[in-house]
């Protein structure tokens, strides 16, 4: 997801280069799927019900400006849906979106499906 960073994160890591602010987020990461997706400023529409919950995410060290999940995501009970996008938030009491993307094809669930994303298979570059 080469320059899906939100607003937001593009702020927070220029904050954070130019000695302004610690700008960690509150961890874990989670990775949310989406059935339309957003851009810089706005959220997609997020996958609803089912079992469907946010996924937390486990990265490598970044190696030449980018790193990928370095374990499966796996989201089991879905509902039936369309996933076109994956969005990365934060934790917070007020969760923060840093990273969006749509998925390099559309995944088709039906009710009680598993979807997964093998380790290495989330990209996040800063481009």
């Amino acid at each position: 997801m080469a320059d899906n960073l939100t607003n937001t994160a593009e702020n927070r890591v220029l904050d954070w280069i130019n000695g302004l602010s610690a700008t960690a987020p509150t961890t874990p990461l989670k990775v949310a799927l989406v059935t339309a997706n957003g851009d810089d400023a706005t959220a997609g529409t997020e996958v609803v019900g089912g079992s469907y919950a946010r996924q937390n995410l486990t990265v490598a060290a970044a190696v030449s400006g980018a790193t990928s999940n370095s374990a499966d995501l796996v989201w089991s009970g879905m509902p039936v849906a369309t996933v076109v996008g994956v969005e990365v938030w934060d934790s917070a009491g007020s969760p923060v979106r840093l990273w969006y993307g749509p998925l390099s094809a559309s995944r088709t669930v039906a009710a009680g499906d598993e979807l997964r994303l093998t380790a290495g298979s989330l990209d996040l570059a800063i481009a």
